[in-house]
């Protein structure tokens, strides 16, 4: 039976905690696969074949603690539920899982709320490893009291919600965490290194400058009032960002 993965690790019930996931692929063979795997790692799965089978298990399920979404399904793709979900304000970390490996494709996927992207064929290991690190930011996250300002800017990190001048502003997972790093280090210069360490585990090994850059773009058009000549998230040429006040 053909694998869209190889490398087999042992169980760490003591790094899953028993964490809830819902997987949502339509190949049976990786499903099995995967489940198994997971399981023997100590994660709850929950499977879904279709978009309508997934939106059900998301309202009947209660709260998941992480999405491993394929793109293309029988009735719809991953892109598209990943936005219904952000849209209700859903923080919940996701994974998609796909064979296209198209830059554009990848770029598509981060910017309509997924927090990373990884192609067929995948070692477990690495799908394991990414699973916990984006699982531990999330906990961290929610787990933090208080409020960041800066400005006309407000996080509140407790309801994990950002407002500019009193109204919402909707950010995907990865750029509320990008916020929050940069309203926490106001005024120091991060290099593109550090922030993909602090936010992706790994000095970029899970994510590119590409893709920073992308959710760069996407704070100011959210945040700025002049995008292409922003006051706060400010680029140090030969260094990385830096918010100013």
């Amino acid at each position: 039976m053909e694998m869209w993965y190889t490398d087999i690790i042992h169980n760490n019930t003591e790094a899953a905690d028993m964490q809830k996931l819902l997987l949502v692929e339509d190949d049976i063979s990786l499903i099995d696969g995967l489940t198994w795997s997971l399981e023997k790692n100590g994660f709850e799965i929950k499977v879904a074949r279709t978009v309508k089978e997934a939106e059900g298990l998301l309202a009947e399920a209660g709260s998941f603690d992480l999405l491993l979404l394929d793109v293309t399904l029988p009735d719809g793709n991953g892109f598209a539920l990943c936005e219904r979900i952000r849209k209700e304000g859903n923080l919940v970390p996701i994974i998609f899982l796909t064979a296209s490996d198209e830059e554009t494709s990848i770029i598509r996927g981060l910017d309509c709320g997924g927090d990373d992207y990884i192609t067929k064929p995948f070692k477990l290991g690495e799908l394991c490893s990414r699973i916990r690190a984006l699982l531990r930011r999330s906990r961290n996250l929610n787990s933090r009291d208080g409020v960041l300002c800066s400005g006309e800017i407000t996080i509140n990190l407790t309801e994990g919600r950002v407002m500019l001048k009193g109204v919402p502003v909707e950010l995907t997972g990865a750029e509320y965490r990008l916020l929050c790093l940069f309203l926490k280090n106001s005024g120091k210069v991060l290099t593109r290194g550090i922030i993909l360490d602090k936010l992706w585990d790994g000095a970029g090994n899970f994510v590119d400058d590409n893709t920073l850059s992308v959710y760069v773009r996407r704070l100011r058009e959210k945040l700025e009032k002049n995008p292409s000549q922003p006051e706060h998230l400010q680029t140090v040429r030969g260094f990385g960002y830096q918010w100013k006040e």
